[in-house]
């Protein structure tokens, strides 16, 4: 899997994490807020349906009183000394000095006419035979007017009783000044965009509306709408929704109506709103966070798995072709083991021939006998090299002995550096005089650092530089490491480098064997052997080995 889908697998997995987190969280979330909503809705209602109820009692309770006072007048008084302008005025002096809320009082016969006045208006001729509030006063025996204007020309409401004596019926009416009523409604004005007032059954307002006009204002109301109790509703006035508490009045034809600002009303709950929009926002951010640092560790950790298995797999490939080498190794050991045991036991029969000789008869003795001897070296010399071909075909075990790594490298330069010195190429060595005693086998040491130092001054070829450096490292190794001044190995080589037959070189001056049985035998040492490499500037090897006991 390549880098892209990598990132695809990690933001597919952050993506299942931060889901499946965020759905219980926006559930409890939602649930939370729509409860909390929903009592802070009714607690508002509540509330406001209180506050209406508790002002239509006072309202309603204030007009008890005012209709009280003048029953009692009325009832306690007949038409004769009620009708005294004197007595009316001691009484009316009596009632403003408890209450200011009459302008005026007048008593008024059955023909509309005034018997007696006392107020601030001249009215003593009025006739109000013609009005509606004294045909109702008439009927009903009690009437509260709605706000008029009246022969005063000024916003006022009249409160009416009727008395019979006898064969004549007489009315006690008393004027109140609307600005009364504007004062016990206005102060259960709620907050900056709250309201409160009083709504005819006409539809006109009874008092100063702060948002919605003067008195005598046609409103928008359902005032067609008689319920008894306190309802809760929206509303609009004024072009603006409204929370309104609404409540008919017992004793006058008003609906009361408190009105409050939805959003000012709902601010608390606004705050909390963005308070849990925060907390939602602010757990999301900590589970992306998490959810991103989870699936980049879990991703790291399954690329590193990935790794692993294709080193895993690529050294069992690398094992399969040195299996497959070895076996080929094996039939060319036995093949060539054959004529070479032929020519042995043919120069041994020369050699023996050769005792049954006189030298001094024999024009050729010496040269003879020095062939002879020749042939039973390279024999002994050819034998040595199957000897380790079946020894690498099957993967005979180590020799365990101590050795000193800087000798073996000593050693082995010295074999090419008659080479390197015909092809001016000079060897430095940087070889560590406190490198430990190390516990391998020392031949295949040699063989392996002669096969990479002879791919090394085959690298050069002419004119360069062959570094060998040696030390040891903090995990219990020993490094050797050889680095050429040659132009490198190409990246698309680089995988195949052990392979056995990869080579290099033009046909027919490589085998391409050389660094897979290095390969080989490094991994039988308990070793490893790395490269590094770039175009242009040469290569480096380092075979490390284990310090003890292989």
């Amino acid at each position: 899997m390549d880098q892209q889908g990598y990132r695809a697998l990690r933001l597919r997995m952050a993506g299942a994490i931060v889901a499946f987190s965020l759905i219980p969280l926006c559930v409890l979330g939602s649930f939370i807020y729509s409860r909390f909503s929903m009592t802070y809705a009714e607690k508002i209602e509540g509330g406001l349906r209180i506050i209406v109820g508790n002002k239509r009692t006072a309202i309603d309770m204030f007009l008890e009183e005012r209709i009280a006072q003048l029953r009692n007048l009325a009832m306690t008084n007949d038409l004769d000394r009620m009708g005294d302008k004197e007595f009316l005025s001691r009484v009316f002096d009596v009632i403003q000095s408890g209450s200011k809320s009459f302008i005026d009082l007048g008593v008024i016969d059955q023909d509309g006419s005034h018997v007696a006045y006392v107020g601030p208006y001249e009215l003593g001729d009025v006739n109000y035979s013609g009005e509606a509030w004294f045909n109702e006063a008439m009927l009903r025996g009690v009437h509260v007017s709605n706000v008029f204007m009246g022969f005063r020309n000024f916003p006022h409401i009249i409160i009416a009783v009727t008395r019979r004596e006898g064969d004549h019926t007489w009315i006690l009416r008393a004027t109140i000044d609307s600005e009364v009523f504007d004062s016990l409604v206005r102060s259960v004005q709620l907050g900056l965009g709250g309201d409160a007032f009083l709504v005819g059954a006409d539809g006109r307002l009874q008092t100063t509306a702060r948002f919605n006009g003067p008195v005598l204002t046609p409103v928008p109301a359902p005032v067609d709408q008689l319920f008894s109790g306190e309802r809760i509703q929206n509303l609009t006035l004024g072009g603006q929704k409204v929370l309104a508490g609404l409540a008919w009045l017992n004793h006058a034809p008003w609906l009361l109506v408190v009105t409050e600002d939805p959003g000012e009303a709902m601010s608390p709950l606004l705050r909390t709103q963005s308070m849990v929009i925060g907390l939602v926002l602010g757990g999301l951010a900590v589970i992306v966070t998490g959810a991103l640092l989870v699936t980049r560790a879990t991703t790291a950790k399954i690329m590193r798995a990935d790794q692993e298995k294709a080193a895993l797999d690529a050294s069992l490939v690398q094992s399969g072709k040195m299996a497959a080498l070895g076996k080929l190794a094996a039939g060319i050991a036995h093949e060539v083991n054959n004529p070479l045991t032929l020519i042995r036991e043919s120069a041994g029969w020369i050699k023996d021939l050769l005792t049954d000789e006189d030298p001094e008869s024999m024009v050729n003795y010496d040269e003879i006998a020095e062939v002879v001897d020749k042939i039973e070296h390279h024999v002994d010399r050819a034998k040595t090299v199957t000897h380790r071909m079946l020894g690498f075909a099957r993967r005979m075990e180590p020799v365990h002995e101590k050795v000193d790594l800087g000798a073996v490298a000593e050693q082995t330069i010295a074999f090419l550096e008659t080479e390197a010195n015909y092809r001016c190429i000079e060897i430095l060595r940087k070889l560590d005089p406190n490198l430990p005693v190390i516990h391998s086998d020392t031949a295949q040491i040699q063989q392996v650092l002669l096969n990479i130092l002879e791919n090394a001054i085959d690298a050069v070829d002419r004119d360069g530089c062959i570094e060998v450096t040696t030390g040891k490292g903090k995990d219990g190794f020993v490094w050797l490491s050889v680095v050429d001044s040659g132009p490198g190995i190409p990246p698309e080589i680089r995988d195949k480098l052990y392979d056995p037959f990869m080579t290099t070189k033009p046909p027919g001056e490589g085998t391409g064997l050389g660094l897979s049985i290095a390969y080989s035998i490094v991994g039988k040492l308990g070793g490893t052997i790395g490269m590094e490499s770039e175009p242009g500037h040469g290569a480096k090897f380092t075979v490390r080995l284990p310090v003890g006991q292989a």
